[in-house]
């Protein structure tokens, strides 16, 4: 037992992989430096999949390059609809970003998604965009009347759904990615050979994309909610 308590911590533990000589000196955390590579991977595969394109005659590259972006944009497009299509390319990259993070484990890096920061920094990002979206489309004075909608008593409770809304992505990403590690670390204590392999791809691959999917699918319909 002892060593699947090791494990765990080994698992969930962020570790320092380097530390910056400013303001008394400020530390890297794993998480941070997967992430730099993450999005170094998906700006160089960018430039890559975007070089020589045409309008007409397009390669195979090309065609299946427009058929995910166009897959992704129009299911975005759907939730959203016409006034919610400025912030479609948003809920690309993170989607992307999440799917790459959760199945970077297969590369025998540890998954970003596996600190806390980084699942919180998500939540906040995705939240102040949908009252960044409510605002845009509201103006200030409606923003801040449809926090006594449909009555004044229900001010409060809405107030503190601003709180909740990040606190729920948040935890439901992180929860979700900390269950498949104690299911993983289970496993690999109880029968380490073979069979964790089918497993390991079912939560860094499947689980790992349904994760991202539930992530942008609910911050799409905040934004539905608050651009309405």
């Amino acid at each position: 037992m002892d060593g699947l308590v090791d494990s765990l911590m080994e698992e969930l533990n962020c570790n320092v992989v380097f530390t910056i000589p400013v303001f008394g000196g400020i530390d890297v955390l794993e998480s941070v430096v997967v992430t730099w590579i993450i999005t170094a991977v998906i700006m160089i595969a960018t430039l890559i999949l975007v070089h020589g394109l045409k309008v007409r005659q397009i390669n195979h590259k090309q065609a299946a390059l427009e058929s995910g972006i166009c897959f992704l944009y129009d299911f975005f497009d759907d939730l959203l609809g016409k006034d919610g299509r400025a912030y479609i390319p948003y809920l690309i990259t993170v989607v992307i970003y999440i799917g790459i993070a959760n199945m970077i484990g297969l590369f025998g890096m540890k998954s970003p998604t596996k600190d806390l920061n980084v699942t919180a920094s998500l939540a906040v990002m995705s939240i102040v965009l949908v009252e960044i979206a409510g605002i845009r489309k509201k103006g200030v004075k409606n923003w801040l009347k449809s926090f006594a909608e449909p009555i004044p008593i229900v001010a409060p409770i809405n107030v503190l759904e601003l709180f909740i809304r990040p606190l729920s992505l948040c935890m439901r990403l992180f929860g979700n990615v900390l269950g498949a590690v104690v299911v993983m670390a289970l496993i690999k204590y109880l029968i380490p050979v073979i069979v964790p392999l089918p497993f390991s791809f079912y939560f860094d691959i499947f689980d790992g994309v349904i994760q991202a999917y539930v992530f942008v699918f609910l911050t799409s319909l905040y934004i539905k909610e608050a651009i309405e």
